[in-house]
């Protein structure tokens, strides 16, 4: 008899919608966000600089179809058999006219072997003419929409230039829910002000939402942010945790948190040529491994402090 998990995994949750193996592929649909050309502000989240998550493959002159047949091809050689999510991710990619995002979306799900969409978002850019349409899709194929929340605190929304409140993200997290689509939600922990208590503090504002998945990774400072221009000035005002902190601080936030919402990942690998830090030199699956290990060491589990 196999043990008991301890936590909800992201290829578990998978297998529940696909009987192959699936794997997500990034693109950059050229889009920006309504926090970089002046609708809500200009030059973004502070922590912010779009190169560490894009992969070589992807770049925005490249139409959407190419993007995904390159990333393919990085990835087929390992498994021939696999098949694909397009995963809008760079900048905010339902921030454009409806037209325009229906075209993007229907090009990524016209390339052969591509199963379903995960689309990136901030909670403050999901109208209600676009939600209509995704609720349309949503019977059609497989849709996972995933909010940047980043935190649960105004005062650090602020800090960070983020342009809306927690209020904004519940709505947005709720309405998606509400019509039926998957909905993720993206956090980064350690932010400037925050503490080990008040963010595992959030594990219980999070638990209230109707999410199905959530990542989180750690606060990094990168080269080009003004987050890295305020580190420089005040470096008393951050946090860098090391990564037996950060162990300790992700297991007490997911015995947090509600037992049924599926943690996508714990940690984020920025290039190295952006990184300022902290730098722990650990791939994601070493970094889950630590906290799998740490878990059993506590008896920790998923929910195992968690309070409706």
């Amino acid at each position: 008899m196999s043990a008991t998990p301890l936590y909800n995994e992201f290829p578990s949750f998978l297998k529940r919608y696909f009987p192959y193996k699936v794997q997500k592929i990034s693109l950059n649909a050229g889009f920006t966000c309504p926090n970089r050309d002046g609708s809500k502000g200009y030059g973004g989240c502070t922590y912010c600089n779009n190169q560490t998550f894009n992969p070589d493959y992807c770049r925005t002159e490249k139409p959407i179809a190419l993007q995904l047949e390159e990333g393919k091809r990085f990835f087929a050689h390992k498994y021939p058999e696999m098949k694909y999510l397009a995963y809008f991710q760079a900048y905010t990619n339902t921030y454009g006219e409806l037209e325009s995002l229906k075209r993007k979306y229907e090009e990524a799900l016209a390339v052969d072997g591509v199963v379903g969409l995960v689309i990136g978002t901030r909670p403050d850019c999901m109208p209600d003419d676009l939600l209509r349409y995704l609720e349309n899709l949503n019977k059609h194929t497989f849709l996972l929409v995933e909010y940047g929340i980043e935190s649960t605190r105004d005062e650090t929304l602020r800090r960070i230039n983020r342009g809306h409140t927690f209020q904004v993200t519940v709505n947005a997290v709720e309405r998606t829910a509400a019509c039926g689509i998957l909905t993720g939600g993206h956090v980064i922990l350690g932010l400037p002000g925050e503490t080990h208590r008040s963010i595992v503090a959030q594990a219980k504002d999070l638990s209230r939402l109707p999410l199905t998945t959530l990542k989180m990774h750690q606060l990094q400072l990168i080269r080009g942010t003004r987050m890295a221009l305020e580190y420089e000035r005040k470096p008393e005002d951050f946090h860098l945790f090391n990564v037996d902190e950060y162990v300790d601080l992700v297991v007490d936030y997911v015995e947090h948190l509600r037992p049924d919402i599926v943690l996508e990942r714990f940690v984020s690998q920025s290039p190295k040529e952006l990184l300022i830090a902290p730098d722990w030199g650990l791939k994601n699956y070493e970094f889950n491994h630590r906290v799998q290990k740490r878990m059993k060491e506590l008896d920790a589990y998923q929910g195992k402090k968690y309070e409706m």
